[in-house]
């Protein structure tokens, strides 16, 4: 009989044990953050090439000439991003049939082969990245 109360008493291990319960929650969480902030860093970089594209496209005289010119400056610049792929990203320059004065440049980015959709996570976002910028053409 004492040896039951004794071992039903014993906080021996119980570190352990919780640690066993706590630790792959714990580590699910930290990783789902690691991941979200390369897939935020990822969107934010795609959002900064849609709008420096818009600003490169805009010496453009034609649709034609625009799209050209944020082809190209994509081609030349996803490179210095460290979560992009230029083969995965792709570029549509479009004039708006509303307003003649302005033109859109968006871009759709392939973000399958991040590390967030590697990971068992809690909630996945949307495997594409769509962005988009608006330019006037002429300013003001």
């Amino acid at each position: 009989m004492t040896y039951l109360r004794k071992l039903f008493f014993c906080r021996k291990g119980a570190a352990a044990v919780e640690f066993a319960i706590i630790a792959p929650l714990f580590l699910m969480t930290v990783l789902s953050l690691i991941g979200y902030g390369i897939y935020i860093a990822a969107a934010n970089s795609v959002q900064q090439i849609a709008a420096d594209a818009a600003r490169t496209a805009v010496a453009g005289l034609s649709a034609q000439e625009r799209s050209r010119l944020a082809q190209a400056f994509v081609n030349d610049t996803t490179l210095h991003y460290a979560f992009l792929s230029r083969d995965r990203l792709q570029v549509s320059v479009q004039d708006d049939p509303s307003n003649p004065n302005q033109f859109t440049v968006a871009l759709d980015y392939d973000a399958s082969d991040l590390p967030i959709f590697k990971l068992y996570s809690f909630a996945l976002p949307d495997e594409r990245i769509r962005r988009f910028s608006t330019i006037r053409i002429g300013g003001i």
